[in-house]
Parts: structure tokens; C-alpha cells; sequence
């Protein structure tokens, strides 16, 4: 599998990633041994997950298989802190519970460093200064290799990226941020990705396939055994299943009827290969899921097609998200 520098750093990543958020509850340590098996053997290195995925048992379970199945040097592992299962205070951006919670994940993983570290939300109720400091005594102690940033609006990864590049050789700089983008939702083209880009940040798209509506399994009923039909994943999906959606994914299916390839291999071909992108996190149910999702490795979509998924699925874009002048 071809590997991409994340952001303008020396990190290189698999062009598609491996997401662990179903890992330790809806699937089991079975599913995840093929999952990360079949994914090794493709190539893929990056495997995503969070403190929080599971309640931590996803970071448990993916540290039992790199005790045996994978080797650890093989594997750019990823994981996040700052989301907590608290009603009162959903994030938690404290320097101590960052630090905390990385030597949780670490014990969890049964690893002594994590190769990328990000923070999993923006904490309003602390100084930015002092989440990013967390960042920056994980990398100085070796904890972490490199740091990022998830679900950060334009301008919270603005700030945050410039306030680490005004000290150099200090302050770690953001390598990558993790952020949803699909055909189904591209708003972090209106200010995210044009501040990753000039900022020499990664994006890393979460839920590429549309939480997976672009698939099309989705087009007549909902399969029972998808994540719509799922306790914990129904209100997950059902956003992405409207009128729009459906003109979106009809869309999508044409294409890769015209292409004889499915939809799945169309909708992820065209977020790996947008501008900006370092590698979608796919995370799939089982292997034959995964194993279809890794064959997008050799489909490069033809430019009337991408031109044809972008007219289709543009998002609005008024004043200020767009120069003035052009108005």
C-alpha cells in the first residue's frame, strides 16, 4: 500500500487507515485478529482508536493482538484523549487528565509510546495553552512520537497549529487532524482543510464512507446487521439518510457501474485522493468489509467522474467561507 508523509512532517502513514471504534463491543477479539491481520498483510501500518472507543476496550484489545499477531514495528498506532463519559463536562482538556489518560492508553495498549497522540476534542473551559502543553511533554518524555488534533473547527486547528509553530524546537508541531469528510460531508472544506493545507497539517478523514450510507446498502431498506439497525449506531446513521444523501449516493452508484467497480471503491477513492488528505480511517465490521475496502488501493477515478461526485455533492459556500471578491 503506497505511504503518505502526514502533514509536513517526517510520520508516514498507509493511504488508508484501519478505525477501531466498534472494537470490545459490537466487534470481537475474532473480528479484530482477521481485521488486523488482512490489514497488515495489504500493507496498511496506520490503525486508529481512543481512549474512549469501548471504554477502553478497543486500546485493550488491539494491545493483546500486537502482542502476537502483528508485530508493533509494523504498526503507526494512533490514539486520542480529552473525550469523557461524563454528562456534566463531555471534554477534558486539563493537563493532568491528558497526561493521565496517555499512560491509560499506554498500559491498555502494552506499548511504551504511541507514534501519533491527538487530542479528541476542543476543551472550552481550558486555556488552549495549557492542552497544548500536555502535547508537547508527551513527545519531549517519549511518550508520544507525534501529536494531532481531532474535531477542531477552522479556526481552534488555526490557533492551535500557529501557537505550536511560534516557538520552534519547544512546541511539537500538529501533524495531522482527524476530522469526518465524505461525499455526504464536506464541511471542513469551508475553513479546515484550507488551514491544514496551509499550515502543513494531515487530515485524517474519519467516516469516509458516509458512516457507511455510501456504500448503498442503504438505498432500499436497512440490513439488519448494519450499523443503522444497531442499538448503539442507529442515530449515528440515520442523519446521512434524507433526500440529499440518497441523490448523493445514486450518484455514486452510477459511477461505479459505469466504472465496474462498487460504490464503496468510488466513495473512498475520491476522499483518499482529494487535496490534503493523508489516509481515510475505514472502520469496517469484519475482514471481507475491510478486504473490500483495501482494494480501492488500484482505482484511481477518472477526472469527468470526480468532477461529476463533486457537482453532485457541493457544498454551499457563501461569504466568508469564500474570497469576497468572487461573490
Amino acid at each position: 500500500m503506497e505511504q503518505r508523509h502526514l502533514g509536513r512532517t517526517g510520520l508516514r502513514v498507509s493511504r488508508i487507515g484501519l478505525g477501531t471504534l466498534t472494537w470490545g463491543r459490537d466487534t470481537d477479539e475474532h473480528d479484530a485478529a482477521d481485521m488486523l491481520k488482512a490489514f497488515w498483510e495489504a500493507g496498511g501500518t496506520l490503525v486508529d482508536t481512543a481512549d474512549v472507543y469501548g471504554d477502553g476496550e478497543a486500546e485493550y484489545l488491539l494491545g493483546q493482538l500486537m502482542d502476537g499477531l502483528v508485530p508493533r514495528r509494523d504498526l503507526v498506532i494512533s490514539t486520542k484523549a480529552g473525550s469523557v463519559p461524563d454528562p456534566d463536562r463531555r471534554f477534558d482538556g486539563s493537563r493532568g487528565h491528558l497526561l493521565a489518560a496517555l499512560d491509560a492508553s499506554l498500559a491498555r495498549l502494552g506499548t511504551d509510546n504511541v507514534d501519533l497522540w491527538q487530542l479528541h476534542v476542543y476543551d472550552p473551559e481550558t486555556p488552549l495553552e495549557e492542552t497544548l502543553q500536555a502535547l508537547d511533554l508527551a513527545v519531549s518524555s517519549g511518550r508520544a512520537r507525534y501529536a494531532g488534533v481531532s474535531n477542531f473547527c477552522g479556526w481552534q486547528l488555526a490557533k492551535a497549529a500557529t501557537w505550536q509553530l511560534a516557538a520552534p524546537g519547544l512546541r511539537t508541531r500538529i501533524a495531522g487532524t482527524q476530522m469526518e469528510y465524505s461525499l455526504l460531508q464536506r464541511g471542513v472544506e469551508r475553513e479546515v482543510l484550507p488551514a491544514a493545507i496551509d499550515l502543513g497539517v494531515g487530515l485524517l478523514p474519519s467516516s469516509p464512507l458516509g458512516r457507511g450510507v455510501l456504500t448503498g446498502k442503504y438505498r432500499h431498506t436497512t440490513p439488519p446487521d448494519s450499523r443503522g439497525a444497531s442499538e448503539h449506531l442507529a442515530r449515528f446513521v440515520e442523519p446521512y439518510l434524507d433526500d440529499t444523501a440518497s441523490r448523493i449516493v445514486d450518484a455514486v452508484t452510477t459511477a461505479a457501474d459505469g466504472l465496474a467497480v462498487t460504490p464503496l471503491q468510488v466513495a473512498l477513492a475520491w476522499v483518499r485522493d482529494r487535496p490534503g488528505v493523508a489516509a481515510p480511517i475505514v472502520g469496517a465490521r469484519n475482514a471481507q468489509q475491510l478486504t473490500a475496502a483495501l482494494s480501492v488501493e488500484t482505482l484511481s477515478l477518472p477526472d469527468e467522474i470526480c468532477r461529476a461526485l463533486d457537482d453532485v455533492s457541493a457544498p454551499v459556500h457563501r461569504y466568508p467561507d469564500h474570497d469576497w471578491s468572487t461573490l
